[in-house]
């Protein structure tokens, strides 16, 4: 393997700990942890090869696949001795780990994806005021978000597209905060920073292939009072946002969060137009009337 195979593989690697574990580095990640993964990708496999109607039997992952064959075989000899003699894993099998993450195949992976996201960039301060916690807690996990970037002309309603993203909110395990990561088209990644006060969520998100932050502000009514009940579940948020457009001029999108199931939740980004079936009819409520939904800055 020549170095650049390499630096690809050790991506991979580390794309694989922070989609599963939240950890940035492979070198972070147990035997255990790796096996972990195996078995959380080979139960894509199969559900993948069930949703597609294939007969054949799957071809799963060993359960030290990836730290016997990657870690240990490539990746640690390569830093023990780089002009060790080193041979190329199977293309097939790292083709079918990105495909189980969204990417077409192994080569679509590495063209497309960046280094970790620089959430130090992005701030949401705000003074004399405690986060609330345990809202914030609430909203860890999957989720699908739904949004529409809404026309200038109400009337063009019709034309426009709703698009889902995938995407997951989460706790650092090194700085407590509370960061989210989310798809969009043609595989680009937005990555934020997610904070609570009192009734309020506020957001403010940034891409991996461009500058654009977007600032997210939700509300949830008597969130204090439902939150003493153990029982109540958090399933659907629904945000005003805002982002500068690409003529400068600050645009609304009203955004309907909604929890995604973890065991199927793949992060990828899947466009409907505005009559799909697939579209829930709570959104649809909400997006009908463009006027009631647009914010005027003017």
């Amino acid at each position: 393997m020549k170095k650049e195979d390499i630096l690809h593989l050790e991506k991979l690697m580390n794309f694989l700990s922070r989609q599963f574990l939240k950890k940035n580095h492979w070198e972070d990640i147990s035997k255990t942890e790796w096996s972990y993964i195996c078995a959380e990708l080979n139960d894509l496999i199969i559900a993948d090869h069930e949703q597609k109607g294939i007969k054949k039997s799957p071809d799963l992952l060993g359960t030290n696949y990836l730290y016997e064959h990657l870690i240990i075989n490539k990746l640690k000899k390569y830093i023990q001795n780089e002009n060790a003699i080193i041979s190329k894993p199977n293309l097939a099998k790292l083709s079918l780990i990105v495909k189980m993450l969204g990417y077409s195949n192994y080569i679509d992976f590495i063209n497309s994806n960046t280094e970790a996201f620089n959430f130090n960039d992005l701030r949401i301060d705000m003074n004399n005021v405690n986060s609330n916690t345990v809202l914030l807690d609430r909203l860890v996990g999957c989720w699908y978000s739904y949004n529409r970037n809404l026309p200038e002309k109400p009337l063009q309603g019709k034309e426009e597209r709703i698009w889902r993203s995938a995407m997951e909110i989460y706790k650092s395990e090194t700085t407590g905060e509370y960061f989210i990561e989310r798809s969009g088209g043609d595989q680009h990644k937005y990555f934020g920073k997610v904070t609570a006060y009192s009734d309020y969520v506020f957001i403010i998100m940034n891409s991996n292939t461009f500058i654009r932050q977007r600032h997210f502000i939700s509300r949830i009514k008597d969130i204090k009072e439902k939150l003493k009940n153990p029982e109540y579940k958090l399933h659907e948020l629904h945000f005003i946002s805002t982002c500068i457009s690409f003529n400068q001029e600050p645009i609304a999108l009203f955004e309907i969060f909604q929890k995604a199931d973890r065991r199927n939740f793949i992060s990828d980004s899947i466009s409907f137009p505005i009559d799909s079936d697939e579209i829930p009819a709570s959104i649809l409520k909400q997006l009908e009337d463009t006027d009631a939904n647009r914010i005027d800055y003017r």
